[in-house]
């Protein structure tokens, strides 16, 4: 727990060097090694319930929606009718309290390998854990790579909620992986996963776009601000099977009054249509998928996770 000096947790990471987020903690709740993972979930000051993986900030209570919002609908009113959803990752529940808010679809299989972090979600984190107990919601507990490998041809949205590419994550950002999730998808299926920052990891998202494009005829990269994450910005990077997919331009148009009932706080049509615009040296960098032809000084750090 080098994290937690005189009442304050600091993100201390090779993955951004140089910078920290830093919280205020009134109290560890729990703390403890899985098998997989160091798991820290503390109260702060200000931002709620902490939870901590690796002594990464995964999400808290007070800002937890900007990311499960984005990373749920974008991809989820960019399909037609996703009726069958599965959920990498994620084992809060954020993500699956928000795939269970579109009344289209029919059941959320949920994979998650660590055990521990669905546990203490349900204790200290309930407001996203509590959809664990809807009966649409199948749950495994093992290794999302070996699920799909058994289930080809059999989900509309297939959406990856990993944690950084270190331990248990890093293969969830190379090209077999991605290859694997075009085989689980139905026609017409639609991918999103988690896409790391342009601030920090520009080599690596124009190395994951690429071979996606390898993979799929469409494939955008969004954004959405997140003030606990690094830099304060998080990325997701969206695939589909079929060609007519533009995802910028949602075939399911969501209106106010859904963004009332499904109780939304960041996602709205706009917040769409705006993910996909990116600063120009990310712009430029995507276009091309070379970060050094965005011709700016982030292009030379060595903050990326390749060489």
């Amino acid at each position: 727990m080098d994290e937690l000096k005189v009442n304050w947790f600091s993100e201390l990471n090779n993955l951004w060097p140089g910078q920290c987020m830093s919280l205020e903690v009134e109290e560890v709740l729990f703390h403890e090694k899985s098998r997989f993972q160091d798991v820290l979930v503390f109260k702060s000051k200000t931002y709620g319930n902490v939870l901590v993986l690796d002594g990464v900030i995964q999400c808290t209570e007070r800002d937890e929606f900007s990311y499960q919002e984005a990373i749920t609908h974008i991809p989820l009113f960019s399909h037609p009718n996703p009726r069958k959803v599965l959920v990498i990752g994620g084992g809060d529940g954020g993500v699956v309290r928000e795939v269970l808010k579109h009344s289209c679809v029919e059941s959320v299989t949920h994979c998650e390998i660590d055990q521990v972090v669905i546990e203490v979600s349900k204790k200290f984190l309930p407001t996203m854990s509590n959809c664990f107990n809807d009966p649409r919601v199948i749950q495994h507990i093992g290794d999302g790579v070996a699920f799909m490998e058994k289930h080809t041809n059999e989900f509309d949205v297939i959406i990856t909620d990993s944690s950084d590419p270190e331990g248990p994550a890093e293969m969830l950002f190379e090209k077999p992986y991605y290859e694997l999730m075009s085989k689980a998808l139905r026609p017409g299926g639609v991918i999103c996963a988690q896409g790391e920052c342009v601030w920090l990891h520009l080599k690596l998202i124009c190395k994951v776009k690429a071979f996606c494009e390898s993979i799929f005829p469409s494939v955008a990269y969004a954004y959405s601000t997140m003030p606990t994450y690094p830099s304060g910005q998080i990325g997701y990077m969206l695939c589909s099977t079929s060609k007519e997919i533009e995802f910028s331009n949602p075939c399911r148009v969501i209106t106010d009054e859904e963004v009332q009932s499904m109780s939304l706080r960041y996602y709205n049509y706009d917040v769409h249509k705006a993910a996909f615009i990116l600063p120009q040296f990310a712009k430029r960098a995507l276009e091309t998928n070379c970060a050094e032809s965005s011709g700016t000084y982030l292009a030379n750090q060595g903050s990326d996770y390749e060489d």
